[in-house]
């Protein structure tokens, strides 16, 4: 099974010289790490990363951040990419069947050995959920970039259900599959932060700029993820009414990284697409690390 790139030419270019020159573009940009990342020594025990998943003009210099952390951390074999459903296609909570991947980059292959043992309970396997998506298809590029010819293989998971008692259960079945797996993997949740002003339908209050009121609500939501709080995360999204697409992921993410005894989270880099454009509208993006 071959899922086909859905967004390449849109959120990033199709060409794979040009998409390889806007990653670089993402390292060095004065909003991203400003260096091209080596792969480094495992020596923090890095369990995930939260990136953003907008065109790469908006949030890839932000992104680059969790990715050197991955790369200097001493990238990983395997990857489990979980992101939000935009689309509304296929199950709650969606699992790519064994197979490949494809960008302009070239090909990566999905791990039997992890679908295996991550699919059943709350998570289905369901190509349908992913065909469309693009939550988990910007994060390839990044990943084949900075591994530099590495090997490394996938799981992806796609979450259209992200209550708390979802995010936990998909938690403690990634952390329960990466334990019985016996190589190095690290969690990819894939999420923008606020979405507000007129293109969303999400105004801030009256005289408050698009992009001061997200930054207030995303601080909220960050706080909770830097304490490892994944359900204060979920209710904090719910109980001030922030519009962040994937919170169910991250907290699903951290729900796992605890169970394989992370004890600290930090943020990166925050910024928001008013930076990149100001306009009526605004997105915001975080990378966070999880040791």
């Amino acid at each position: 099974m071959l899922r086909k790139p859905a967004v390449a030419g849109q959120f990033y270019p199709a060409s794979p010289n040009r998409l390889k020159k806007e990653i670089e573009e993402c390292f060095l940009d004065e909003r991203g790490p400003r260096r091209i990342p080596e792969i480094g020594q495992h020596n923090k025990g890095l369990k995930g990363v939260v990136v953003p998943h907008a065109g790469y003009a908006y949030s890839g210099a932000i992104a680059a951040h969790s990715y050197a952390a991955v790369a200097e951390d001493g990238f990983a074999d395997a990857f489990i990419l979980i992101g939000p459903n935009h689309t509304g296609i296929g199950s709650g909570v969606s699992l790519y069947p064994p197979g490949e991947w494809e960008t302009p980059l070239g090909r990566v292959p999905v791990e039997e050995g992890l679908v295996k043992n991550l699919a059943g309970g709350i998570i289905d396997l369901d190509e349908s959920a992913h065909i469309y998506e693009h939550s988990l298809e910007v994060q390839l590029p990044f990943l084949q970039y900075i591994s530099k010819g590495r090997f490394f293989s996938i799981a992806a998971i796609c979450m259209a259900m992200q209550d708390y008692d979802t995010a936990r259960e998909v938690g403690e079945q990634i952390a329960d599959a990466i334990k019985k797996y016996d190589k190095r993997v690290v969690v990819v949740a894939s999420s923008d932060f606020s979405h507000v002003g007129f293109n969303y339908r999400s105004m801030p209050p009256s005289g408050e700029n698009v992009d001061e009121y997200a930054r207030e609500q995303d601080k909220k939501a960050i706080e909770e993820i830097v304490k490892l709080n994944p359900k204060g995360l979920v209710e904090k999204v719910y109980s001030n009414n922030i519009t962040m697409c994937g919170y169910g992921c991250v907290a699903a993410m951290v729900v796992a990284a605890k169970k394989l005894s992370a004890k600290k989270a930090t943020l990166l880099k925050y910024g928001t697409s008013y930076e990149v454009m100001p306009s009526s509208s605004c997105v915001g993006y975080g990378a966070i690390a999880v040791y």
